[in-house]
Order: C-alpha cells, then sequence, then structure tokens
C-alpha cells in the first residue's frame, strides 16, 4: 500500500514537471529536469527537445520505413533533427539518432542492418546508419535538398532525388559514393523503382514551363537504370500540381501517384463539386509506360485536400493515400479500382466506335482527354474505398508492416495504427512519440495554412496552391480580385509581409490585408480573427533558402558579371534595396489583353530562381525570356543590345539571389 502512494505521489511530481516543459517554463530546479527524464523513460516517450528560452522544437515526423522482421519502424523527425527507432511491438520509441540536418527521406536494406537517411541542406548529404549500433558509419555528398531515397531490389544502387538541382543521384553503395548524376525535371520529390530494377519512376513537385501552355502540369521521368538515361517522360492531367507521393505496387504491373488536379481555367467564384481544386491519384502502367489512368479521391461535397504518401499492401490488395489536409487515410481495393477503370474505357471505346483512346494531357473541356471523364468524377471511389479519420494532425507519411498501416502525423508528433485485418471497417490506435506538442502562434499558423477542414467542404487549404511553405505551384488562377477573365500566376509568399503591397497588381495594400480575403474568398470560409493573425506570423516567419546558382555560398564569377550588367541595364532602379524592390508599381509593357495597360507590383528577387514560370501570366518560362524574348522596347531594363553572354550573366546574377 505504501509503495502505490509513493508510486502516485511520484508520477504527480513528474507531471508536474513536464507541465512545466509543455508550458515553455524554465526549468531551474535540477530535481524537476531529472524527475521528467526518469518519468518519459518509464512511458516510453521522447523527450522534446527546448531552446535556452524554453520554446518547443517539434518532432514534425515525415518519412517512415519499416524492418518488418526486426518489428521496429524508423521514423524521419525532421523538426528534432533526429530519426526515431520505434518498437511495434511495445508501441514505444526505444531510441533516437541525432542527425547534422533535416532528414527528408528514409530506405531500409534487405537484410535491416543500414538505415539510409537524405538529410536536407543546400550541399545534401546521405547518412548511413549501423543499426546494430544505431550510428552514422558514414556521410555521402549528394545535392541540393535530397530526399526520397531509393535502394535497388539487388541492395547495390541507392538513388536519390536532389531537388533543388533537378537531379537524381546514383550511389554505389560498396563504394559509398555518388557516380553518375542524371538529369530531370523540376524539383524531383518522389520515386520508387521497378521490382525488377530496370526502371526508375520519378516525379515532379510541381510543372515546369511556361502558365499559359496548352497543358500545364507535373510530370513523371522513367528512368533506365542500365544506361542511366530518362527513357521517357509521362505527363499527368492538365492542372496536375503538388506531387507528393508515388509507390510501384509490390507486383510489379502499375505506378500510383498522389497530386493535386487543379481546376485552374476556370474562374474561383465558388468551390462545389471541385471547382477549384481537385484531389487525385493517377495509376502509370508500368507495362507500356503511358498514364493508365487518374482518379478522385474527393466525394461529391467533401474533398480529400492535399494527397501526401503513397503505398501498397505486400499483396498488391489495397493501395493507401494519406490526405494531409483533411487528416485522414484512403484504402482502395486495387482490383476493384482497376476493374473499374477498365469498365469505363471499354464502354468509352464502344462509345467511340471502337477507336483507341488518346493518352493525352489535354484541357477540361473534354473530360482532360486522358480517358472517358473519370478525372471529373467526384464519386468514382464508392464503394471502393474507405475514407478512414486519423487520430492527429498532417498525416505525411506512411509505412505497411504486413495488414497494418503506420501513419505519420506532422503536426501532432504522433502516429495513427490502422489495423486492416478489420477491414471493411478497420480499427485505428492513436500512437504518440513524444508529450503533446505546446503550438506556439507560428505553428498553429503553419498548421491552419495547410489545414483544409478550415475551408468550405476541406476542397484545399492554403498550401494547395503555394506549396513547398507558402512558394509557387506553377499555374496561373482566375481570382476575383481584379475582375474575371485576367489569370494571373501564383506567387511565392515569402516576404510578402514585408513588401507591401499583395498581389501581383498591388490590389491589396498589405499581406495581412491578402491573408483576410483569401480565407473570405479563396476558402469561402468565416473564421475568427486569431487564425488570420496566427497564419500572420507563420508567413512571417519563413526565411529565404540559399539559390543552387551560388557557389559554395557565393556568387559565381559569372554572377559577378551579371552584377554589373544588372547596374547597366537599369534593372536596380527598381529591383533594389536588400529585397530587391522599391515597393512600387510601373507599367513595363507586358500587359496583354485586359492587362494591356495594367501596372503591375515590382517583386521581391529574393529566391526568384524558385519561383518559374515568370511575368504576371507566367509566360515566361525562365529569366533569359523576361531578358529578351518578353521585353519590348526595354520598358522592362535596357536589354535589347546586351550580348547573349551578357544576358546569360545578367540572368546567372538575378537567379543567385
Amino acid at each position: 500500500m505504501m509503495l502505490s502512494i509513493c508510486a502516485a505521489s511520484f508520477l504527480r511530481e513528474c507531471r508536474r514537471g513536464l507541465n512545466k516543459l509543455l508550458r515553455g517554463e524554465m526549468m531551474k530546479n535540477i530535481k524537476d529536469i531529472f524527475l521528467i527524464v526518469v518519468f518519459l523513460s518509464l512511458t516510453g516517450l521522447t523527450p522534446i527537445t527546448t531552446d535556452c528560452a524554453g520554446a518547443v522544437n517539434y518532432l514534425s515526423p515525415q518519412a517512415l520505413v519499416s524492418s518488418e522482421n526486426e518489428n521496429l519502424l524508423y521514423i524521419a523527425q525532421g523538426g528534432a533533427r533526429q530519426v526515431a527507432v520505434f518498437n511495434t511491438n511495445s508501441s514505444k520509441v526505444i531510441k533516437t539518432i541525432n542527425l547534422p540536418a533535416e532528414p527528408t527521406g528514409l530506405d531500409l536494406s534487405a537484410d535491416g542492418k543500414y538505415l539510409y537517411v537524405t538529410c536536407a541542406a543546400p550541399e545534401g548529404r546521405v547518412c548511413v546508419i549501423r543499426t546494430e549500433t544505431n550510428k552514422i558509419i558514414k556521410r555521402i555528398p549528394v545535392g541540393y535538398d535530397p530526399r526520397s531515397p531509393v535502394l535497388s531490389p539487388d541492395g547495390e544502387v541507392l538513388y536519390v532525388c536532389n531537388r533543388f538541382n533537378n537531379t537524381v543521384s546514383v550511389i554505389n553503395i560498396k563504394k559509398n559514393k555518388q557516380v553518375a548524376v542524371i538529369k530531370v525535371l523540376r524539383e524531383p520529390f518522389a520515386a520508387d523503382i521497378t521490382p525488377d530494377g530496370k526502371w526508375l519512376y520519378v516525379g515532379s513537385h510541381i510543372p515546369d514551363g511556361p502558365a499559359n501552355a496548352e497543358s500545364v502540369a507535373c510530370k513523371v521521368c522513367v528512368i533506365n537504370t542500365k544506361t542511366r538515361d530518362v527513357d521517357v517522360t509521362i505527363s499527368l492531367p492538365n492542372g496536375s500540381t503538388g506531387l507528393r507521393g508515388l509507390a510501384v505496387s509490390p507486383d510489379g504491373r502499375y505506378v500510383y501517384v498522389s497530386h493535386i488536379l487543379a481546376r485552374y481555367t476556370v474562374p474561383t467564384t465558388q468551390l462545389e463539386r471541385g471547382w477549384v481544386n481537385t484531389n487525385a491519384l493517377s495509376i502509370i502502367d508500368a507495362g507500356s509506360k503511358k498514364l493508365f489512368d487518374t482518379v478522385l479521391l474527393d466525394d461529391v461535397d467533401n474533398g480529400a485536400a492535399n494527397p501526401w504518401g503513397v503505398s501498397c499492401t505486400k499483396d498488391s490488395k489495397y493501395v493507401c493515400v494519406t490526405q494531409a489536409g483533411t487528416h485522414e487515410l484512403s484504402v482502395i481495393d486495387t482490383a476493384a479500382l482497376l476493374d473499374k477503370i477498365k469498365n469505363y474505357q471499354s464502354s468509352d471505346t464502344k462509345a467511340q466506335g471502337g477507336a483507341e483512346r488518346q493518352n493525352k494531357p489535354g484541357g477540361y473541356g473534354s473530360a482532360i482527354s486522358t480517358s472517358t471523364g473519370i478525372p471529373n468524377e467526384l464519386s468514382f471511389l464508392y464503394g471502393i474505398r474507405r475514407r478512414i479519420r486519423l487520430g492527429g494532425k498532417g498525416p505525411r507519411a506512411l509505412a505497411i508492416v504486413g495488414s497494418k498501416v503506420y501513419v505519420a502525423e506532422y503536426f501532432t508528433d504522433s502516429m495513427t495504427l490502422v489495423d486492416l485485418t478489420k477491414w471493411p471497417r478497420p480499427e485505428t490506435v492513436a500512437l504518440s512519440l513524444g508529450p503533446p506538442p505546446r503550438m506556439s502562434e507560428k505553428r498553429r499558423g503553419e498548421l491552419l495554412f495547410n489545414d483544409a477542414s478550415i475551408c468550405f467542404q476541406k476542397w484545399h487549404s492554403c498550401a494547395s496552391c503555394h506549396p513547398g511553405q507558402g512558394r509557387v505551384d506553377g499555374l496561373n488562377w482566375d481570382l476575383l480580385n481584379d475582375g474575371i477573365g485576367n489569370p494571373k500566376n501564383t506567387k511565392n509568399l515569402l516576404l510578402a509581409h514585408k513588401t507591401p503591397p499583395a498581389m501581383i497588381t498591388g490590389v491589396r495594400d498589405s499581406a495581412e490585408a491578402a491573408v483576410r480575403t483569401g480565407i473570405k474568398h479563396i476558402m469561402f470560409a468565416v473564421r475568427p480573427e486569431e487564425d488570420a493573425l496566427a497564419i500572420d506570423e507563420y508567413l512571417k516567419s519563413l526565411k529565404p533558402v540559399p539559390s543552387p546558382y551560388l557557389a559554395k555560398g557565393k556568387l559565381s564569377k559569372s554572377a559577378k558579371r551579371g552584377q554589373k550588367v544588372f547596374e547597366k541595364a537599369g534593372c536596380a532602379s527598381c529591383h533594389k534595396g536588400p529585397l530587391y524592390t522599391d515597393l512600387q508599381k510601373y507599367n513595363v509593357g507586358i500587359g496583354q489583353g485586359r492587362d494591356e495597360d495594367r501596372e503591375f507590383d515590382t517583386p521581391s528577387l529574393v529566391e526568384i530562381w524558385r519561383t518559374a514560370p515568370y511575368l504576371y501570366d507566367g509566360r515566361a518560362a525562365n529569366i533569359e525570356e523576361v531578358l529578351t524574348k518578353y521585353n519590348t522596347g526595354d520598358k522592362h531594363g535596357v536589354t535589347s543590345k546586351l550580348s547573349k553572354d551578357e544576358v546569360s550573366n545578367l540572368a546567372e546574377f538575378v537567379l543567385s539571389q
């Protein structure tokens, strides 16, 4: 009896100290610190580190890989810069491994002895961890912001997407060395390899090329692993952006790709029935290397915003997709899905008199032209899919161990276990990776920015059009802030609060005003002022990341020459100061149609390397086109008499900001 009373008293003291920590109070008493450590050890929870001011550093789990034979799950925790080792039998974190930078992706050798972790930085690394000792034994240099590491089936080669170099690194495992670099399309974000090891599929996060093209969409590069060349480029349907997940089915027959399917060709006058954004799963036929079809994850009046991670059960029976914006997991019966698509396609072929279907990107007027109109059918998955509400917020990565799906929840430092043996009504279990995080105003703003539950019918979040922490989606949108029929390219929200006015035409006096009108007219919602204030705080906290055009953090020789041309051409007269803007509006001769005589806000050049395409309507695919092809009359800088080398150097300088 006395023992139980003492234990209860001890736990109360532990909880008291833990509550101090969660409130952000300084730990002045050594007893408090000792009790917290003991309490966390007994409960199996991972301690959350704090800085000297007591601010919480969130775990932010964002990648998973499983070692089924050893009942271990490895969790990349981006906020804490560590990998957590989670025992699936005890449902506890048993070890954490510190890393030199934010971990973005994981893969594990077939024997479970080596864990490969991509660490994000301008000079990225792959950390090789010996799992027996949980120690880093090798750091392999790769590219800028590496992610999605993929081991070849024979375990001899590791492929890594270098997001901001637009390349894939090829690493020889025996030598622990990069042996080749493959050029791919814009922002490679997700990858997977076929079971025979012959084909590597790499998905681009956002579209490349001009935004006023007939089709604007993410693409998937198919790499021949023997020749190390891109063999085929597969375009997803027009409007595809925000590609996050890609998985080859275990039988090697299909490739599943999660992405947003934006309806950017119509004015944003309403949200019903996916008028602005829908959320999709595209299926690629791995045999033909062609787009098989695209299905919507949404329901008629319930969006499935921001699809993220994709994975298949080992028997290929189910394909699972996390919905980061609605905090759900979709579990789809793959046999029923494929049969239903084939039946639709067969009916379509008969309706066309036996004509063969054309796999072309096309526009929405022709039902995207990739199929019978399945990408417009909001009830297509009815009866063959379960939408499962998860316990935490911001589900991103997932790992499937047998019939159990583990989903990492970014904003709540948690996981949800979904047991598929209970199909068609799977059971869920909430799993904590640490003490419940105390939400700062900035963190709450980040959650709201990514949360589609604040949007009417949950079709999208702010991050749907501004992925990559408030950046761009590569599309033109016909918003209602300056009339209908004059679409504008999505702007980078970085520094928006420091560079008023807001919007391309400066129609909003400030970013604060733009946030509130965006909630009202794009989210079609009425929210309390504290939500807008929190989003403001999040956007103000965004920091520019270094340009990939820099040479060891400094201007290259070409960029230094371009800096002189920048002055010579008069660019510095408007793009001045540390943010490269004078905060004024000008008519620089780029307006067309209804915008022919329009004045446009002088944009900051900070991080402009990341925001292609360029000009208000995205017609310029690159900076060189801004300086030459679309600068009639030298109204946008005196560039007509510049030599080819001067233009190249000027572009290099601009892109280095």
